[in-house]
């Protein structure tokens, strides 16, 4: 089996365990590059690949000029890849197994002051689809992915109680996608109302099962999400801040206002309580809180 027909089985390996389809792009691309690279100097087979070349491989990257993130994040594509070729004995070696990260800085999230997001929130009135998503990430803190993703059966409001839902408090069900399982996040009157509007007064393809969607009513992409509010950033003189931000500021804040780091952790669909945990430091907070109820931002 060569390199090509190598990567073709692993990525099909990563579907099979439902790996998100973003991750598929970019690590089937990662191994396309190495397959090439690896052609290039005459190695077609497996089993012929060295730690020297995967060293050179990644050197050509840096000799490109990528960031040594993006580096890393190649770095960890070929481990994976090489570590399921080894699984499966496609290889009698792995020399990614060797093969090192370069330093990555971590730099810490940029968290939004109280005045810095409520001037995000003023600008965007007039804007009741932007407005609306700028609730929905600082009363939720979901991903971006998750708020394209939204459909109206997801949300269960105060408005629309049955049988079913009375006595629940009113909530955004996030189904299950890619390694991530399924959860539900509470929707307070702030978030809700902001929906509301926007579903009655500004969202102008009534048809359309998702929430958010463009003027001709297809679903917002996440690109045109962030170029969105990106947008809004600026008519808010907000310097350096990116959507993700948002998720930052409402993890921050929650844990700042002693909500428990595992409710926290569980409502933003982290995998793991230590993910969360760093946000610790940022919202100036020594340890985790007990409170199990959101605070509204």
């Amino acid at each position: 089996m060569n390199l090509k027909e190598a990567r073709k089985q692993f990525v099909k390996y990563l579907e099979e365990l439902g790996r998100a389809n973003s991750t598929l792009i970019a690590y089937s691309k990662d191994i396309e590059q190495l397959a090439n690279f690896m052609e290039k100097n005459g190695i077609t087979d497996p089993n012929d690949v060295s730690l020297e070349d995967l060293e050179d491989f990644m050197e050509h990257f840096a000799e490109k000029g990528y960031t040594n993130k993006t580096i890393s994040r190649k770095t960890n594509s070929t481990k994976t890849f090489f570590s399921f070729l080894d699984t499966k004995r496609y290889v009698s070696d792995d020399p990614a197994s060797r093969l090192e990260h370069p330093e990555v800085k971590v730099s810490p999230p940029r968290i939004l002051s109280a005045l810095e997001y409520r001037a995000l929130r003023d600008v965007a009135r007039g804007d009741l689809r932007t407005y609306a998503l700028i609730e929905v990430f600082l009363q939720t803190g979901i991903s971006i992915s998750e708020i394209a993703g939204i459909k109206l059966a997801h949300l269960h409001m105060d408005t629309e109680k049955t049988a079913s839902t009375e006595g629940k408090d009113p909530y955004l069900y996030i189904p299950a996608r890619g390694s991530k399982n399924e959860r539900t996040v509470p929707l307070n009157e702030i978030a809700q109302a902001a929906i509301k509007r926007y579903i009655d007064e500004g969202r102008e393809d009534q048809e359309s099962e998702f929430l958010f969607i463009t003027r001709t009513g297809n679903p917002m992409l996440v690109r045109n999400i962030r170029s969105t509010i990106n947008r809004y950033f600026e008519k808010a003189d907000i310097d350096d801040a990116t959507v993700n931000d948002l998720r930052h500021t409402f993890i921050a804040q929650q844990l700042k206002n002693d909500v428990s780091l595992a409710y926290v952790s569980k409502v933003v669909g982290h995998k793991r309580v230590s993910t969360t945990e760093r946000y610790l430091e940022y919202a100036g907070v020594e340890e985790s809180g007990q409170k199990v109820e959101l605070v509204t931002l």
